[in-house]
């Protein structure tokens, strides 16, 4: 059957530039929304714009009866709106012009929901941000069931919370349990958990079936109905109180309030408001405009652009895709590689001198699958792309042949010369070293340019960057290839020049020896940990020194000339306690946790100012690598820094925290 929208009779905009209006021979009117010159739909200045007009298209023809209901469709190839234009937030330097400029936003939201006649979004793809907010205003939702079909709330990530009135018609749709952790969390729902929880009424198996069953809600005047019950019950005082209590206890043991405040507001702004619908739309502004202005949101909104910067790294256009991966090496390191490339959709064969070893490397990796894939049949299916491969039958047919065996030069050396003539022609030659030039790896071969570097940071599942080393004779076109696999398996490729500990290790070694060297001058360990956490680091340096292990320290530190200067690491390292791998380290490790004594009372100030000494050799060492051309610019090396060791992310990158400090203060100034 023809699609009644290609044979209707068409009513088009001429001023339209971001979307298609059209309507159909049964009166059905199709919003198609197709940002002019962009890969994926975002509400910009303009979108919103022309949104409002078609709005009051709809109302006048609701009115007259020559529009009979009204769907919100994508027209691109993939996802249906990303969110808000992070673009243009820079725009908006005080808290009267987000005020100003949210105001026109809400009210057209408002007019969708009160249309008269039946609203419809139909979404196929990505639905976060600003986009949810916009189908929360439709009074019936339907998505495709396919797993690339998301919703969520991720403007917490970027220091903010849902300004389109999100957090109102979120809490009233699905009860507050359920909205509040998808805006705390900010993470994607899938489209069957969406539809359980309220986001979305109804679920259709392809894109295909998506405008039939859109035209099929309309003709029949679907309407959502909003959770009731117990869910809306817990909107009520007191049980609202004791929700937000908990919701705050929980978020204070991820984040601090002085670092991230969004979701602290955004509890507050539920705890107070969160009884009223009326209430709560009208006070989500006031609280959303001076997170809008922050430091913090303008910060982790540059976070967000250094990652598109990341991915940028990967050239568009290149006539290669890895689709087979071999893994050399199944130790830790290697075995959880071929795991994470199996969980990213592709096959992979595992090598090693002990076929006990690939078993233990095999079975090591159930516990990604089963968090990576919810169906069994899925994770059936990824444990048959992951093949042990004791004989390495598995490197001719592959695209990409990665080593992570011991750094040992002449071992590696005599594996990749063996190698050479096994490849295919186009497949990409890597190694996973953390401490050998590339260069001097690539002497034993024919085609030195061939090899380059894929250094993967433990844990691997867990941890976004990936370096993609350039060596001496590394070609270009390697390297390309080397970046696009990164990105093919979901990780952040940063390409860095072959020098000892390349950009992470290199940043990382002087910080952590910094702080273990005050710890031999009688600091407390203890304290140092709390100041580094108090500046904004995921963790302490000596409780990540203990994670890492003291003997790998050590290894890095001599690399890099180091090794000699902290005497109890050595000595810690003699006496096999080498931290949370034996047990003991400069902590006792219980439970996979270190044991701390009392916390002592510190004053913030205090803390404060060590936090800072102690990320100054860090910075000092990210500056040098980009005096001597490790990586691109600043910009790259603040990217890789706070990808690969997690570095404060609030406050923008080391060199831009450096540049834009404020002596005495923890917020950072304004560009």
């Amino acid at each position: 059957m023809q699609d009644a929208t290609e044979s209707a009779a068409r009513a088009r905009d001429p001023e339209l530039r971001d979307w298609r209006f059209e309507v159909d021979f049964e009166r059905i009117a199709w919003a198609i929304f197709d940002r002019e010159g962009e890969s994926a739909n975002a509400l910009g200045r303009r979108p919103l714009e022309e949104l409002g007009k078609i709005v009051e298209r709809v109302e006048a023809g609701a009115r007259d009866g020559s529009i009979r209901g009204l769907v919100i469709i994508s027209g691109k190839e993939k996802g249906f709106i990303v969110g808000a234009d992070i673009r243009e937030f820079a725009d908006f330097t005080t808290e009267e012009q987000v005020i100003e400029a949210i105001k026109p936003v809400n009210e057209m939201l408002d007019r969708i929901e009160n249309l008269s006649v039946p609203v419809v979004a139909a979404i196929d793809g990505v639905c976060v941000g600003g986009g949810l907010e916009l189908v929360l205003a439709c009074h019936y939702r339907i998505a495709t069931r396919d797993d690339a079909t998301r919703v969520g709330f991720p403007e917490v990530k970027l220091g903010i919370f849902p300004g389109f009135n999100g957090t109102a018609r979120s809490i009233r749709q699905t009860g507050p349990l359920a909205a509040m952790q998808a805006m705390l969390k900010g993470s994607m729902i899938r489209a069957t958990a969406a539809r359980a929880q309220g986001f979305i009424d109804q679920l259709v198996d392809s894109k295909g079936a998506l405008r039939w069953a859109a035209r099929k809600a309309v003709m029949q005047q679907r309407k959502s109905k909003p959770k009731r019950g117990f869910a809306g019950l817990l909107a009520k005082w007191p049980a609202r109180g004791f929700l937000a209590g908990k919701m705050r206890e929980e978020t204070k043991k991820k984040v601090r309030e002085d670092h991230y405040p969004a979701p602290f507001k955004l509890i507050e702004l539920f705890e107070t408001h969160g009884g009223s619908y009326a209430e709560l739309k009208r006070e989500e502004t006031a609280a959303f405009a001076p997170l809008m202005v922050s430091d913090t949101s303008r910060n982790l909104r540059r976070v967000y652009f250094l990652s598109e910067a990341l991915k940028a790294q990967a050239p568009k256009g290149l006539d290669w895709k890895p689709l087979r991966v071999h893994v050399i090496g199944a130790g830790t390191m290697g075995a959880d590689i071929a795991g994470w490339c199996v969980a990213s959709g592709m096959e992979v064969t595992l090598q090693d001198l002990s076929a006990e070893q690939i078993e233990k490397g095999l079975a090591a990796q159930e516990k990604l699958f089963k968090k990576k894939f919810r169906k069994k049949p899925q994770r059936e299916a990824a444990r048959a792309r992951l093949i042990p491969d004791p004989e390495g039958k598995g490197v001719g047919r592959a695209d990409v042949v990665i080593e992570a065996i011991v750094e040992k030069l002449e071992v590696k050396q005599a594996l990749f010369k063996g190698l050479e003539t096994k490849l295919k022609p186009d497949a990409v030659m890597a190694s996973n070293t953390s401490s050998l030039k590339i260069e001097d790896i690539a002497e034993a071969l024919n085609d030195p340019g061939r090899l380059i570097g894929i250094h993967f940071f433990n844990p691997v599942a867990q941890m976004p960057l990936v370096e993609v080393v350039r060596g001496q004779q590394s070609r270009q076109q390697e390297i390309d290839k080397g970046a696009a696999f990164v990105t093919a398996i979901g990780k952040f490729p940063l390409v860095v020049k072959s020098v000892p500990g390349f950009l992470v290790n290199r940043v990382l070694a002087p910080y952590m020896m910094g702080a273990m060297r005050r710890v031999d001058e009688g600091e407390e360990k203890e304290k140092i940990d709390e100041a580094a956490r108090t500046f904004g680091m995921p963790m302490g340096p000596i409780e990540l020194a203990d994670t890492v292990g003291l003997d790998v320290c050590a290894h890095v530190g001599q690399i890099l000339g180091l090794g000699n200067e902290v005497s109890g690491t050595a000595k810690l390292v003699q006496s096999g306690k080498l931290g949370k791998k034996t047990g003991e380290g400069y902590y006792t490790w219980k439970d996979g946790k270190p044991v701390k004594s009392e916390e002592a009372r510190y004053g913030n100030g205090e803390l404060e100012k060590l936090g800072r000494e102690l990320v100054e050799p860090l910075i000092k060492e990210a500056q040098r690598a980009v005096d001597e051309g490790v990586v691109e610019s600043a910009d790259l090396v603040d990217a890789g820094v706070i990808f690969g060791t997690g570095f404060a992310p609030f406050r923008g990158g080391p060199l831009y925290f450096k540049a834009h400090e404020r002596p005495g203060t923890v917020s950072l100034a304004a560009e």
